[in-house]
């Protein structure tokens, strides 16, 4: 049997999980995905799906009217019941709370906004359709967002996690015994997140077949499942070619053959697992900051800006549908660039 492409692998088990997960909502809710599969992925599917339990396990401890009914239970009609200050409630509820296993969970402006914007979409869905009189999600305000700066590697922070990578000096005697058998994948892995500001999942999913020595690229699939072409320079290369030849020895396990980059179990890494390499190198060079995959994706971004000053090239180069995000995440760069034009025209020659 032919070996499906990582990203359609993923997509599949997303598919699988997304109908478990709608089995245990009420029916209705079936349209609702229905309706919007052709405009969002299978992972945004997802996470409307939790987010909705989320929703429907708050009616049923918070509401009188349905605290007696199972999930499966609830129709369309007890959605148009539902009031603005049911929903302002709910808002309140998501700060803090306890799940379906007695763990404590804690939202913040983001993960609340997040989850009331899926009601907004829900509600909408239902209201246009004329399958409900009333749409409270419109009139909810969403919380405002306080920015948080964004956290990146400084220029010699770059060097030195490379260099710590390279070596491994620091490492205690357990994780140097790994290092002997990873840091050349762990190189070329941590080089090209930093040379291209591909997401991780974007890195995970690359096949040996994805990179293109010859036009200097690699080839990714991109949110929602866009195919492009990502280009690397000199240093990219040079690692990708070192862990080739490494790679080329290695026996995968069944199903893994394409897989560029593999674990010690030589199976394709996961995205946890990349995560977990950025955090064993990242709080030896730079313990105060907390570094993720996604902030190496914002390190490039943040070069690439102070190196051109193109913000649509960035946003081009990082794979944001729309450009205001890429100026949202840069715009502390855009004021300093600002401050710097006042000392660049004199009016009279200092003395």
């Amino acid at each position: 049997m032919k070996q499906l492409p990582y990203y359609e692998q993923k997509d599949r088990e997303n598919v699988k999980k997304l109908r478990t997960m709608i089995q245990e909502l009420p029916p209705f809710c079936v349209e609702f995905f229905r309706g919007i599969e052709p405009q969002t992925s299978s992972r945004t599917r997802i996470a409307y799906a939790y987010d909705l339990h989320v929703f429907f396990d708050f009616l049923q401890k918070e509401n009188p009217m349905m605290k007696k009914l199972e999930k499966r239970d609830l129709s369309l009609s007890h959605l148009d019941q539902v009031q603005v200050t049911d929903l302002e409630e709910y808002m309140e509820y998501l700060k803090y709370r306890f799940n379906d296993r007695n763990q404590e969970v804690v939202n913040k402006e983001r993960g609340i906004m997040r989850k009331i914007s899926c009601l907004k979409s829900f509600y909408n869905y239902f209201y246009r359709r004329e399958m409900i009189k009333n749409n409270p999600a419109a009139l909810v305000k969403l919380p405002k967002l306080h920015e948080k700066e964004i956290i990146r590697l400084d220029v010699d922070e770059v060097a030195m996690l490379l260099d710590e990578v390279e070596n491994g000096g620091s490492l205690t005697e357990k994780q140097k015994t790994f290092h002997n058998k990873t840091k050349i994948r762990d190189l070329a892995l941590l080089t090209l997140l930093l040379g291209t500001g591909i997401r991780v999942s974007e890195c995970v999913g690359l096949d040996i077949s994805d990179v293109d020595f010859r036009n200097g690229g690699i080839r990714i699939h991109r949110k929602g499942g866009k195919e492009v072409t990502v280009y690397f320079g000199v240093e990219v290369e040079d690692a990708l070619k070192d862990y080739l030849e490494e790679r080329t020895q290695m026996e995968p396990a069944e199903g893994h053959d394409n897989a560029l980059f593999l674990s010690l179990q030589m199976k394709r890494m996961s995205v946890r697992s990349v995560e977990n390499l950025v955090k064993k190198y990242a709080k030896i060079v730079t313990p105060l900051k907390k570094i993720t995959p996604h902030k190496l994706r914002s390190t490039y971004g943040t070069a690439l800006y102070r190196e051109t000053g193109d913000i649509y090239l960035v946003a081009d180069v990082l794979g944001h549908a729309d450009v205001n995000t890429t100026k949202k995440h840069y715009a502390a760069l855009d004021d300093a660039r600002r401050r710097s034009a006042r000392d660049k025209v004199w009016l009279r020659e200092p003395e």
